[in-house]
């Protein structure tokens, strides 16, 4: 175990090793085992344990879940001897799928929680665990019971558990989360370019799916200047065989699309200022592709090659796949000229492949090469730029973050929820990690667009959409949002985020309002994101700050029939309208400690 000074969060790797003369099959090794929860109580914790969760599914990533013990029937039985268990995690390969790698026990009465975070791209458990008055903690990669694990182990041989991050603070969920992104991004290996956190157009809702050369120079013409960095060219770049949507896996250029292939392209874009970027989705394999016909370089299970829809995989365990996809991805990126890679995955494998030994473990291996692919991709193309995306944000989980720039937040585009999401993964994923889409539309008032790029201002900003039929008016909104976004990207990068909300249970049409606050480290800026949903309920908010100091408000961003004013240190909000947002920034100054200073400091 090694304890991170900076954040106080442990790093636990568990090892096996097979000192027997015989050979040692293993059924399930857990990464780590945190018992004696609660030590601050006598008894049985009637009432003061909650177990938070995050949970997560395609366009609703995040969500807590808070329950008490009792909820999860995990109360002690009454001898004492009857062990009770919950048992929950992810089989297959998109470790973000039902619900995050994480898990923390909030003792209320004591202030005090404990939390972990499981690191691994595949299949995963946790379990909380109750005999008697112990409460304990548990988890880590595939087993026997969930995920066809088993491992055998040659004399002398040993094997590693997925790394886990464990913590404990005095204080609540928010606190415990906040020493885990701060581990986070000790361990995030950022390419110099990121540290101002650089604004991404992805051009997905532009085209969905058909750009070409002379829309994305139209595009680069009306970014050009605007504070945008990254033009990502989404699917449709590649030859399609059948001309049908997801005929992948060969990765040759779309010369219908492209005549004269992708140079001209990314030389256009350079030449205006921005940086370009390209989309692969390369594990997978699709119908009308050569690449269809490699069966022997592709995943199996029980001797055929694996199918899931329109998919197969490449098996990462192969040499040649490597350097297939070397060619293919690493030499397009490179001799075309592109800074910035989206790397999707939209499907799971399941919870094992063929191979030499089990199902899991063959699927570990598997997923093990995809990542030291990813690892070559940053070694030969250092500068480059990686997006870490998987139907949005289904590999959110740790050992993927550190070997990426950035993440997908979600395929959440221009769904009502896109702050809700944003906000709950603050939780879990490092805001200058996190991109967060806007999608502009030509017809979209100053009201939605306030409210679609305030939600942006929560992570890393993401435009898309048609921004080149804007209106003046809209056009030059938009740019201020950009303006201020790049004025406040320490804020976001390394701010503490907290979020007061008050809406109803439905995600998809959320009521009343949600409020989320970003305080600098020396606690003299705060950067505030609205949000008012149907029916809103805003009125007054008193945000966090130093009463001795004088706040003011220093830039404002929100639709032209909002009207907030700042009246002894509370935010109050004149006028609401349903589906609004904006952002505050607020910079605080020292009061003057007497008439004659405040005198002194209006004649200096």
């Amino acid at each position: 175990m090694v304890v991170d000074p900076a954040s106080g969060v442990a790093t636990v790797q568990i090892s096996a090793e097979n000192t027997s003369t015989g050979s040692l099959t293993l059924d399930a090794l857990d990464a780590f085992s945190l018992g004696g929860i609660t030590p601050f109580a006598s008894d049985d914790t009637a009432g003061r344990l909650r177990v938070h969760r995050c949970r997560s599914a395609w366009s609703a990533e995040g969500r807590l879940d808070t329950r008490s013990i009792e909820d999860l029937h995990l109360e002690r039985s009454w001898t004492g001897h009857a062990v009770r268990t919950e048992r929950f995690g992810q089989v297959g390969s998109l470790p973000v799928n039902g619900w995050f790698p994480f898990v923390a026990i909030e003792d209320r009465a004591a202030e005090v929680t404990w939390a972990i975070q499981l690191a691994t791209p595949g299949t995963w458990h946790l379990e909380l665990y109750r005999r008697a008055d112990q409460f304990a903690l548990g988890g880590g990669g595939a087993d026997r019971l969930a995920g066809e694990w088993s491992k055998t182990l040659a004399p002398g041989e040993t094997f590693l558990a997925p790394p886990a991050f464990l913590t404990a603070v005095t204080g609540n969920i928010d606190d415990v989360c906040d020493r885990l992104l701060l581990a986070m991004r000790v361990r995030a290996c950022l390419p110099p370019r990121e540290a101002t956190l650089p604004i991404i157009f992805n051009e997905w809702c532009t085209s969905w799916g058909n750009p070409t050369h002379d829309s994305l120079v139209a595009l680069a013409g009306r970014l050009a200047g605007s504070g945008v960095t990254y033009l990502v060219i989404d699917d449709g770049w590649a030859e399609r065989p059948g001309n049908q949507f997801q005929q992948n896996g060969d990765w040759r250029v779309n010369r219908r699309a492209f005549p004269q292939g992708l140079r001209p392209t990314t030389d256009a874009i350079r030449a205006h200022g921005l940086v370009p970027g390209l989309w692969f989705e390369f594990e997978a394999i699709n119908p009308g592709s050569d690449a269809w016909q490699e069966t022997t370089h592709q995943l199996h299970r029980d001797g055929v090659p694996l199918q899931v829809g329109a998919r197969r995989f490449w098996d990462f365990r192969d040499p040649w796949v490597h350097d297939f996809l070397a060619q293919r991805v690493i030499a397009r990126l490179r001799d075309d000229g592109f800074g910035c890679l989206k790397i999707d995955c939209n499907d799971s494998i399941g919870p094992g492949v063929d191979g030499l030994e089990s199902p899991g473990e063959n699927l570990r291996q598997h997923l093990a090469g995809v990542q030291r692919f990813f690892e070559r991709l940053r070694d030969e193309l250092p500068d480059l730029v990686i997006e870490n995306c998987s139907s949005g944000g289904h590999r959110l989980e740790p050992s993927m973050m550190a070997l990426t720039s950035m993440s997908s937040f979600s395929d959440a585009h221009e769904t009502p929820d896109i702050p809700l999401i944003a906000a709950d993964l603050n939780r879990v994923v490092w805001s200058a990690q996190k991109q967060i889409w806007a999608v502009l539309r030509a017809n979209d008032s100053l009201q939605r667009l306030s409210y679609s790029l305030a939600a942006t201002f929560l992570g890393r900003m993401c435009l898309s959409g048609e921004v080149d039929r804007l209106s003046s008016p809209a056009w030059d909104f938009t740019r201020a949002a950009m303006n201020l976004y790049r004025q406040v990207t320490s804020l976001i990068r390394d701010g503490r985020f907290r979020a007061d909300r008050c809406v109803g249970s439905s995600r998809q049409h959320p009521t009343g309002h949600q409020i989320v606050t970003i305080t600098d480290v020396a606690r003299r800026q705060l950067l505030i994101i609205w949000h008012c949903f149907d029916a809103p309920s805003l009125s007054i908010f008193a945000p966090d700050v130093d009463d001795a100091w004088h706040w003011k408000i220093h830039t404002q961003l929100c639709g032209p029939e909002t009207e907030i004013e700042l009246l002894e240190n509370k935010l109050r909000w004149r006028k609401t309208l349903s589906w609004s947002g904006g952002v505050l920034w607020l910079i605080g100054s020292k009061k003057p400690e007497s008439a004659n200073q405040a005198e002194s400091l209006r004649i200096e």
